[in-house]
């Protein structure tokens, strides 16, 4: 039976962290975090603090991955530190609404943008979240040399749009009465603070998902962990930047109310034209993270299947071009399906804060593994225990502010991967 390739470098590792990170959040999630938060010290403090609390799972993920060199992630992780079942449940959980759940959303933002670019009608819409999710599955299809490579080459269109965005900010001359300044000194209670947390920690989700394609990486054990600690420091560095510049052009109150804040900035700088250049780099940003996320998932389910935890057709391997085929089809044709019925916001917005969870789980795993006989990665975390364990509380803190600010919510999305316990033991059982 064929075996995966391993055509992935460091710079593909590296860029497909960076590139599946920045997606289209930090075009507009600026604004969730400034409706809990006054002033710009307080903003930007919870965005370098989101930016902290990142890099600490990253550096967790990093001993885990290099302890782990095996194509899954934190499947396998969870696998190896707990049981079976727990891996068993972060597949579940990212199959049917996780992982789906974010491909079909951010096909649907650069499906909105290219027809507000193009002046398509509302109907073309998910037509076209449809057809980027199949393109991209047919590109991985081929080959993961062809989707990194893409997604190598869209991070670094991403980026330098970033960098121009930040120098534009700060050298081009703003009017006066745009550049209004807020004054305000309230502090923000610490219920607030950690909303807003909240709500920029979720402009830095995927972070983890390059481990999932370890089994296709060039020497995985030391170039995921690069991988993990240089994309996380240049996505900090990003949106730091980013952060300092909409709020360098735009008064606060602004930035509080709007609903697409990178576009505004551009407006107050460049004028009526800046909104088009806005919607063509949330473009690029949007196809560059999704090209990284359609590439990840396909591995992880893979992993399920040759572990017997998924049906057993979706380990195979297409014999020319090396990629798991139908693990690519079966995601594909799950996310164009829940794009195009609309289908995913309900499951994503119910179950998007589990991950935290499973996040808090894969720290713990940390210290369950560090006991065992046997467990020798290259790779140490730093700061290990104060690391972890901040991380480790941080989510779940994360989960019990879910289950305070919307139980019902957060306690039918818990049901749906609860869900998942008896199909694991029924599996089991007939298998």
């Amino acid at each position: 039976m064929p075996e995966l390739a391993r055509p992935l470098t460091r710079l593909n590792a590296t860029a497909m962290v960076a590139g599946t990170i920045i997606g289209a959040s930090i075009f507009v999630q600026p604004s969730e975090i400034a409706r809990y938060l006054a002033t710009p010290t307080s903003i930007m403090t919870a965005w370098v603090l989101c930016g902290v609390l990142t890099l600490f799972g990253a550096l967790v993920c990093a001993e885990l991955a290099s302890a782990f060199p095996e194509t899954g992630g934190m499947y396998v992780f969870l696998r190896e530190a707990f049981s079976p079942l727990a891996g068993f449940l972060w597949g579940w959980a990212m199959f049917w609404s996780v992982h789906s759940g974010i491909i079909a959303a951010i096909a649907m933002v650069f499906a909105r943008y290219c027809a507000a670019l193009l002046r398509l009608p509302d109907a073309a819409v998910p037509i076209i979240a449809v057809a980027v999710i199949m393109l991209l599955s047919a590109l991985n299809y081929v080959g993961v040399k062809a989707g990194s490579r893409t997604q190598t080459a869209f991070t670094v269109a991403k980026l330098a749009g970033i960098a121009l965005i930040v120098i534009v900010g700060f050298t081009v001359p703003v009017s006066t009465t745009v550049r209004v300044a807020a004054i305000a000194t309230d502090a923000p209670t610490l219920r607030d603070f950690l909303l807003a947390m909240v709500a920029g920690l979720f402009a830095y989700g995927g972070w983890h998902m390059v481990t999932y394609t370890a089994g296709e990486t060039t020497m995985p054990a030391r170039t995921i962990p690069f991988a993990l600690l240089a994309g996380v420091a240049i996505v900090s560095a990003s949106y730091v930047g980013l952060n300092l510049a909409y709020l360098h052009v735009l008064p606060v109150e602004a930035v509080r109310s709007s609903t697409r804040i990178a576009a505004d900035a551009a407006d107050a700088v460049l004028g009526r034209g800046g909104a088009a250049v806005m919607s063509a780099l949330v473009m690029i940003s949007s196809f560059g993270a999704l090209t990284g996320i359609v590439l990840t998932g396909p591995r992880l389910y893979y992993s399920m299947a040759r572990d017997r935890l998924a049906p057993r057709w979706i380990d195979y391997v297409h014999p020319r071009f090396r990629t798991p085929s139908r693990a690519i089809i079966l995601q594909g044709a799950w996310s164009a399906g829940l794009a195009a019925t609309g289908a995913y916001r309900e499951m994503f917005t119910r179950v998007v804060y589990t991950e935290w969870l499973f996040f808090a789980l894969m720290a713990a795993g940390l210290f369950v593994l560090r006991r065992r006989p046997g467990y020798a990665p290259s790779y140490r975390t730093w700061g290990y225990p104060v690391v972890p364990i901040v991380f480790m509380v941080s989510a779940v803190a994360i989960v019990v502010n879910q289950f305070v600010s919307t139980p019902w919510q957060a306690a039918s999305g818990l049901g749906l991967v609860a869900a998942g316990v008896p199909i694991y033991y029924l599996r089991n059982a007939y298998r």
